[in-house]
């Protein structure tokens, strides 16, 4: 997982966030995005540099008005839940060293996220 904390959320903050990661990552390699349907990750701007890079990036857009479905808002409750909660920070510049860390302890233990389809199933027990 990747982030950036910047003063605001448009097209050109996203598209030098795509740089970055372009960078990142060896020639050639497939760069998987997931996308919320925010104005900015579907802009003219954004959709020019992804066709500049053709094959670089496959962006997943998550379903429309159905935030139970999306690991980004599921991801940003539970930072809320767990590290942003009751804290004060003196800068934009701490409050992104703080999510950095969250980020990469995050990224050290990766968790595997499971679908299960049961609504209305009665779940099997858990072994003991």
């Amino acid at each position: 997982m990747h982030h950036a904390v910047t003063q605001r959320h448009r097209s050109c903050e996203f598209v030098d966030f795509l740089k970055q990661l372009d960078a990142r990552y060896p020639l050639g390699a497939l760069i998987c995005i997931l996308l919320d349907n925010h104005s900015a990750h579907r802009s003219r701007e954004t959709q020019r540099f992804l066709d500049s890079k053709p094959g670089r990036f496959e962006p997943v857009f998550t379903p429309t008005h159905a935030s139970w479905l999306n690991y980004v808002e599921t991801f940003f409750s539970k930072t809320a839940r767990s590290v942003l909660r009751g804290i004060r920070v003196a800068s934009k510049t701490e409050l992104g060293e703080r999510l950095g860390l969250y980020i990469e302890g995050c990224n050290a233990s990766l968790v595997v996220p499971k679908w299960r389809y049961g609504i209305g199933r009665e779940e099997p027990a858990l072994a003991a």
